[in-house]
C-alpha cells in the first residue's frame, strides 16, 4: 500500500494549493475564473489519462517498471496500477493553482 500513501500525499498537496489559489482569487473573479478554466482542465485531465494508460502500460510490459503486488491495491487498468492515474492528476490540479497563486491579480497590479 506503500503507493497509495505516496499518491494521497501527492493529491493532498495538490488540493491545498488548489484551495489557497481560489481563496486567494478575489471573490468577485472566482466564478468567472473557474467557468474559464474547466473545460480546458477537463480537455487536458482526459487526455493525461488517456496518455497514462497508453505509455504505463507500455512501459510495464516492456519491463521498463515492476510494481510489487505487496504494496498497490491490486486495481489496474490493463497492467497499470491505479495510483500510477494520482500522478498527473495531481499534476493538473498542482500547476494551475501555482499559477493562480503566484500571478498578481489586476487589483495587485494596479497598486505598483
Amino acid at each position: 500500500m506503500i503507493y497509495v500513501v505516496l499518491s494521497t500525499v501527492f493529491l493532498g498537496i495538490a488540493c491545498i494549493a488548489a484551495v489557497i489559489a481560489i481563496v486567494s482569487t478575489p471573490a468577485h473573479e472566482r466564478g468567472t475564473r473557474i467557468r474559464r478554466w474547466i473545460v480546458p482542465l477537463a480537455v487536458t485531465g482526459a487526455a493525461l489519462m488517456v496518455l497514462t494508460a497508453v505509455f504505463d502500460n507500455i512501459m510495464i510490459a516492456l519491463g521498463f517498471m515492476v510494481y510489487s503486488d505487496a504494496h498497490t491495491t491490486g486495481l489496474a487498468i490493463g497492467l497499470a496500477p491505479l495510483e500510477d492515474f494520482s500522478y498527473p492528476l495531481a499534476g493538473l490540479v498542482l500547476l494551475p493553482a501555482l499559477w493562480v497563486i503566484f500571478t498578481p491579480h489586476r487589483s495587485d497590479a494596479s497598486r505598483d
